[in-house]
């Protein structure tokens, strides 16, 4: 048998160029105790703090391969709840940066996340039209509410009440209440989808957009249903109003639509939010506009309402009306309660944003726009109209538009890419970008020797020559009539090559000329150009061996020709594949070329003969780059599927797949060393990968990626105990899961076998070892072990794990129990170990009559340590405010609470009595 062949993994290395992704929104955080300075944003599979004041990352909140969908601040804006395309969700604690805990429940994208008014619980909506509500303390989840018919748009908690309120494309609203775990009401009053949702002036107001050019208002209020409690049970079943809204008439809370507003904004709602405060409210649609609205408190209302009033009898005393027939007309509209401040116009389409209300009446409005960048806004509050004024935009580290093409400086430290509007060059051990040069649409780029010039391949045909150190286009140079798509250097260094649309192939020499505008003696880089080879289709992609011998041309004719690069003598034509060749590379010891194409393979020839050597399906769309690693036939690939392959050019076998893009990669490049690899895609990120010293086995690899795939398949399943009805839990089956389910058997099985041992063994004889598992996790007893292995179990996953473990293995877990709630264990996870279990296997259980006895011995043992432990919980809570009080009398200090809170509450007062004195003296 041959030695196996190893290699070396390629590991990521960081991101580039994304600022914002398009598909999630952005929120304000707080931050070092400051609010309005720092947002969070989705930034594909990471979220970035961004420091709007300094203009720089704050901190990166690390995800894993799946990209950041939606994001939801706590109450206090210290924890960030992110939902992931995968249907998992994280919460992060923001000032450690780490993790608290991970929920897996959806079984596809996360659309929605909420957090309720304590911040201990939050709901996400999903794609797969399921809301689920997760306890951040417990680290559990609450429950799963099914009912709507398509993907959940927004969810929302009401702030006094355990309701929730969720939008969805179905056309519905929907409310739900927490306690009976049901949805009582249902708005059905929209045509189309129902994109979004907000609640206004505590929670008296619901806003809603959809398809229409106008937001529908709705009044909330509470009736009194206790005139109802004798009616028969027919009839409060359900209720129809006049909208033709679907509610229950037991419950008090009423719904009616009051009115709508129109809105300036073209197509549907995009984002509609409000502030903390519900006070302000902001939406936009498909284009740049975002309109603010401002809910005016209740005694400016009265004031409004009494002025119109005024006016009206004015109005009529001078029409000559009596005193006593005028009527004036006493009931608010929204034309009182609300008033529209001017609009804001972004850079470009809106794709989400969020607002928190400052002091003195500021405004700031985060904007995250589709081309990259993330807006501040302010605008001000007060009697007066002042137009919005823009504070900040982030728009230096990354491109507006996607990059094209990238390429490594000559020492590996340096990364240049190019987009449709600019040339960036980043440095590759900080990430940092260090110059930005603004150009026409950039097709293809590559360092000049000495890496102190690139030269720029542009759509309109023209090559440029930008000095990096000064940051400017030297030379815009007319080289090719149509697009030129391809430019590469010499073997030899001393020029370039060029091939366009035009049908043209051009070659370059380097040339020091004088500078007529410079007083110094310094001379500039250009380009002479020296001959031509013309050919009869558009060249795509071109290529010169290492050897400096051959020059390989790829036409639009799906062929790739193949010229003596001295004389132009034509050698030989590489035909087979069926649509033209986009990206092709040589390898370092000019004896293999392989060929990428729009018809998803990748053929590998031989230069000595033109041969194919073999043809790999590699994509599941174009094959968009191709680069071989130097001194190797090893090659990357990347595609329009958003995948980034290495492959082995020998055997004709895939390496491995690296984590690649959310939608299509444009192109990729190897550094000179070999060590580093670069892509970029339409989702906006340049993505960097560094060889390791982790060693990769061919088999393994594959066989981890089939394992992969079955995990996917198996996504949707659901855990069920055989012969019983299966349960809608807010968890789903997962890798982890079965895992922790497999540990939790192990455990019993190491724990039966021990016990058997220590029953065998006679009083005078020394103890049977320990078994090395129990050892691992220092446990001495059946029963620590058992406890040792349920508590690496993690919370969200513990009641999947238990619906998967056989009914014997519950029987066995049963009997330990009242072992544990004898001893002094955690009471709190042995109880819910308990009722996770009997509420699993309910019927066998209660059937049994040895369970049965053990089940009465578990109920009355964990009453008595639950009742001890709440005994101690409200000793100790009241220990500490009669220690508070002693100390607060004997220091005279307010111990424990926010001074600064009455101190806004008493300069507040102090300032509506300022405000009432100047509009007495006014009106005198």
């Amino acid at each position: 048998m041959g030695l196996t062949k190893q290699y070396l993994r390629y590991v990521p290395a960081g991101n580039l160029n994304i600022i914002a992704s398009p598909r999630c929104n952005t929120v304000f955080v707080t931050l070092e105790g400051q609010e309005g300075r720092f947002v969070a944003a989705g930034a594909c599979e990471h979220v970035i703090i961004w420091d709007l004041r300094l203009g720089e990352k704050a901190q990166v909140l690390l995800g894993e391969t799946s990209i950041a969908t939606r994001l939801a601040a706590s109450p206090n804006k210290r924890h960030l709840a992110v939902g992931y395309a995968d249907g998992a969700v994280k919460t992060f604690d923001l000032r450690s940066g780490e993790t608290i805990s991970i929920f897996i429940g959806h079984r596809s994208e996360v659309t929605s996340l909420a957090y309720d008014n304590l911040g201990h619980r939050v709901a996400s909506g999903s794609k797969d039209t399921d809301i689920i509500v997760w306890d951040i303390v417990a680290e559990t989840g609450v429950c799963r509410l099914s009912g709507h018919k398509g993907s959940v748009t927004q969810v929302m908690f009401l702030a006094e009440h355990d309701i929730i309120i969720s939008s969805s494309k179905d056309t519905f609203v929907k409310f739900w209440d927490l306690d009976t775990q049901h949805n009582f009401k249902t708005l059905v009053g929209h045509r189309s989808e129902v994109w979004g949702l907000t609640l206004a002036k505590e929670d008296k107001y619901l806003i809603t957009g959809s398809n229409e050019n106008e937001l529908f208002v709705w009044k909330i209020y509470f009736a009194d249903v206790s005139k109802n409690a004798d009616a028969p049970v027919s009839l409060l079943t359900l209720n129809t109003s006049e909208e033709g809204d679907i509610d229950d008439a037991r419950y008090p809370l009423r719904c009616e639509k009051i009115g709508s507003i129109l809105r300036v904004g073209r197509g549907r709602i995009v984002s509609l939010g409000s502030d903390a405060t519900s006070r302000v409210m902001a939406c936009h649609g498909t284009d740049n506009t975002v309109e603010i609205f401002h809910f005016l408190p209740d005694d400016l209302v009265q004031t409004r309402l009494l002025k119109r009033q005024k006016k009206e009898k004015r109005k009529a005393a001078k029409e000559g009306k009596p005193v006593e027939e005028i009527e004036t007309d006493s009931t608010l509209s929204l034309k009182n309660e609300i008033k529209r401040l001017p609009v804001i116009k972004a850079s470009n389409k809106a794709k989400g944003l969020d607002l928190v209300l400052g002091k003195g009446g500021e405004l700031r409005i985060c904007i995250c726009a589709n081309n990259n960048s993330i807006e501040l806004h302010s605008a001000t509050i007060g009697d007066t109209d002042i137009e919005s004024r823009l504070l900040r935009s982030l728009t230096t580290y990354g491109h507006r538009t996607d990059v094209r093409a990238l390429c490594f400086s000559s020492d590996n430290l340096a990364l240049a890419t190019a987009s449709g509007d600019s040339v960036k060059l980043w440095n590759r051990p900080s990430l940092a970008c260090l110059r930005t040069v603004e150009c026409g649409y950039a097709l293809t780029a590559c360092f000049a020797p000495g890496d102190r010039h690139l030269i720029v391949g542009l759509k309109d045909g023209k090559m440029l020559i930008i000095d990096i150190a000064a940051g400017d286009i030297l030379e815009e140079i007319p080289a090719h009539s149509k697009e030129l798509w391809s430019v590469v250097l010499y073997p030899d260094m001393r020029g370039v090559a060029s091939g366009g649309g035009d049908g043209t192939v051009k070659f370059w020499n380097f040339e020091l000329i004088e500078d007529p505008e410079s007083e110094t003696k310094a001379k500039l880089l250009s380009v002479l150009h020296t001959r031509t080879l013309k050919l009869e289709e558009s060249v795509l992609a071109i290529r010169i061996s290492p050897d400096s011998r051959l020059i390989a041309v790829a036409l639009l004719d799906s062929t790739v020709k193949i010229f003596f690069l001295d004389t132009f003598k034509f050698f030989v034509s590489l035909y087979g594949h069926k649509l033209p060749v986009i990206c092709m590379d040589i390898s370092s010891d000019s004896t293999l070329i392989a060929t990428g194409s729009a018809d998803r393979n990748v053929k590998i020839w031989g230069l000595d003969f033109g041969d194919c050597h073999k043809s790999l399906f590699a994509h599941d769309d174009s094959v968009t780059g191709l680069a071989f690693v130097p001194k190797t036939h090893y090659f990357f690939t990347c595609g329009k599927d958003g995948k980034v392959k290495q492959w082995d050019a020998d055997i004709f076998q895939k390496i491995i797949t690296l984590q690649g893009h959310s939608g299509e990669a444009w192109n990729c490049a190897v550094s000179p060393n070999g060590i580093y690899v670069s892509s970029c895609g339409s989702d906006k990120v340049v993505r960097l990968y560094e060889r390791s010293a982790e060693p990769l086995v061919l088999e393994d690899e594959a066989e981890e990626e089939r394992e992969k795939l079955d995990n996917d398949l198996a996504t949707g399943e659901t855990s069920a105990v055989q012969g019983q009805k299966a349960q809608s839990l807010p968890s789903r089956k997962t890798v982890n899961s079965e895992k922790a389910a497999e540990l939790i058997l192990e455990c019993l099985e190491v724990s039966k076998q021990y016990e058997e041992q220590l029953a065998e063994v006679v009083p005078a004889n020394p103890l049977p070892p320990v078994p090395p598992l129990m050892q691992a996790y220092s446990c001495s007893t059946t029963e620590d072990f058992l406890l040792e292995t349920v508590k690496r179990v993690r919370a969200s996953e513990l009641e999947e794990a238990l619906l998967l473990l056989p009914y014997s293995a519950v029987c066995e877990i049963l009997k330990i129990l009242p072992k544990l709630l004898k001893g002094d264990y955690q009471t709190e996870l042995v109880s819910r170990l308990t009722i996770s279990l009997v509420h699993a296997h309910h019927g066998p259980i209660v059937t049994s009559k040895e369970l049965l006895t053990t089940l009465e011995m578990i109920k009355k043992l964990s009453l008595e340590r639950i009742t001890t432990l709440r005994d101690t919980v409200g000793y100790n809570l009241y220990g500490m405010a009669y220690t508070q009080r002693a100390i607060e009398e004997r220091e005279g200090v307010q111990l424990f609470k926010d001074a600064t809170k009455s101190r806004k509450q008493k300069n507040k007062v102090r300032r509506n009595k300022e405000r009432a004195l100047k509009r007495a003296i006014m009106t005198l």
